[in-house]
């Protein structure tokens, strides 16, 4: 069976990452953007995008993000996917920072989960009420959305989204496997979920810690993409920290190219991905 290139997305920061466990995460916008080249060079068509504040402290301001973006957009032409989820805890306008952005400074998509979940020993609160006014802000910025499932009851939320007219099918959906208190990286999860999303939608899968390299091959086996990132992974292999992203894209990259994949370019990624 011949698949389309597979889109590698590049989650570099997060929210709960530190630089106490690994020296090697970004914050600033420079080392962010830098590390965003690096990981285009690599094979990432995306990065996915959170913030920092100069002490580290995870944060979803605007003038943060406009800042990285600008910095990555002078150096690359990698896609940019904001986040909506921010932190654990935050408020909902705190968490919709990005998507104030304008013009130039607009990402070209932004994440939606829709659900709550566990989240190891907190909680990822996504009520529906919440989860529709994030939908609007996303639709009234002209972006599309990347559906995050921690479960598959997310998935029929999104079709009811569609419903309610705040989304538009086929959707792009992100299967987030591994978080403890969510569902668990398993190949038969993946498939179900797979078979779930509605019809001529694409997907990403972005296991957890031991299991995203992993999962960029089984990923790759079934016509997907994949997220990899100090995000939600800080190892290269066991014991061997990622001296950046970019050294897990490259990872990533050559896992998808052994199981006969070619990956997307930034433009092919935008026509997959239905972003134009």
């Amino acid at each position: 069976m011949t698949f389309p290139p597979m889109v590698l997305t590049a989650a570099m920061v997060g929210a709960e990452t530190t630089r106490a466990q690994t020296p090697h995460l970004p914050i600033t916008a420079e080392e962010i953007a830098e590390d965003a080249a690096k990981c285009r060079e690599a094979g990432a068509a995306m990065v996915h995008l959170h913030v920092r504040k100069p002490d580290g402290s995870p944060s979803q301001d605007a003038e943060l993000f406009r800042a990285a973006i600008r910095a990555i957009r002078k150096r690359c032409d990698v896609l940019i996917q904001t986040s909506t989820g921010g932190a654990v805890g935050m408020k909902v306008d705190e968490r919709c920072g990005p998507l104030t952005l304008q013009g130039a400074d607009r990402p070209d998509m932004a994440t939606l989960s829709t659900g709550t979940v566990n989240f190891g020993d907190d909680v990822f609160w996504n009520p529906r009420p919440l989860v529709r006014d994030i939908a609007a802000r996303i639709k009234a910025l002209g972006i599309k959305p990347e559906i995050e499932c921690f479960d598959c009851g997310m998935i029929d939320e999104a079709r009811a989204l569609a419903k309610d007219g705040l989304i538009t099918l086929p959707a792009h959906f992100d299967f987030v496997l591994g978080v403890p208190g969510a569902l668990a990286a398993r190949p038969e999860a993946l498939d179900f979920m797979i078979a779930s999303i509605p019809d001529a939608s694409t997907w990403t899968c972005a296991a957890m810690a031991r299991h995203q390299l992993p999962f960029v091959e089984l990923s790759a086996e079934k016509g997907g993409n994949a997220r990899v990132g100090l995000e939600d992974n800080i190892f290269l292999s066991k014991g061997v920290l990622a001296k950046g992203n970019h050294e897990l894209v490259a990872e990533a990259a050559k896992r998808a190219r052994a199981k006969g994949r070619t990956l997307a370019t930034p433009k092919e990624a935008r026509e997959l991905l239905r972003l134009t």
